[in-house]
């Protein structure tokens, strides 16, 4: 099991290994079994695409690098249990931002919470809009949010999650849910309106 993700071990010589853990099912196996190698092997396929999940939860440059560890760590602990049912990398993605969401959820507590009794109206984002954005300038939108608004925000747009499922991820209620998804849509909106008359 690797314990420091950033240590200097090294692919065998030549590239007969590297080329035998293209294939996921060895590359998992050698994971289970404990080789360093072949973990360091995964996380360098795989970190720079989940640093990119995370980085749009938070732009913050130490949260983000100590949830990738702490994600990975996961990965590595919890390989075993992965069943072979759908894509492997469907199921690292998924303990990623289950990585996120218990790492941001001790914000989110101490932030005031909008406590509404009627389900707000849908307020939408112009996908033509968002399309001409560069992605930089839509990020750094997404990151102007508050913390709340940001994770139901990525929650339910990049992980097509519903509201129920934000809920209990969160522990917010299902109407915060919307209010939220609803506050930061009206908010990058605005941003968008902003940008597109400069």
């Amino acid at each position: 099991m690797a314990t420091d993700l950033h240590s200097s071990a090294r692919l065998p010589p030549g590239h007969d290994q590297a080329s035998a853990w293209q294939d996921t099912a060895l590359l998992i196996r050698d994971c289970i079994a404990g080789n360093r190698n072949a973990q360091k092997y995964l996380y360098n396929q795989y970190a720079p695409k989940a640093y990119a999940i995370i980085r749009r939860y938070t732009k913050q440059n130490e949260i983000a690098d100590e949830i990738l560890n702490d994600a990975f760590y996961k990965i590595f602990t919890k390989i075993g249990s992965y069943s072979g049912a759908g894509s492997f990398e469907g199921w690292m993605r998924r303990v990623i931002i289950n990585t996120v969401t218990d790492h941001l959820r001790k914000y989110i507590r101490d932030q005031q919470v909008y406590h509404a009794t009627e389900m707000p109206e849908d307020v939408y984002l112009d996908d033509d809009a968002v399309g001409k954005m560069a992605y930089k300038e839509l990020l750094a939108a997404v990151h102007e949010l508050p913390d709340t608004q940001r994770m139901v925000f990525n929650l339910h747009v990049f992980e097509d999650l519903k509201h129920k499922e934000i809920s209990e991820a969160l522990g917010i209620t299902e109407v915060n849910s919307r209010w939220h998804l609803n506050d930061a849509r009206r908010r990058l909106k605005e941003k968008i309106n902003s940008t597109m008359k400069r």
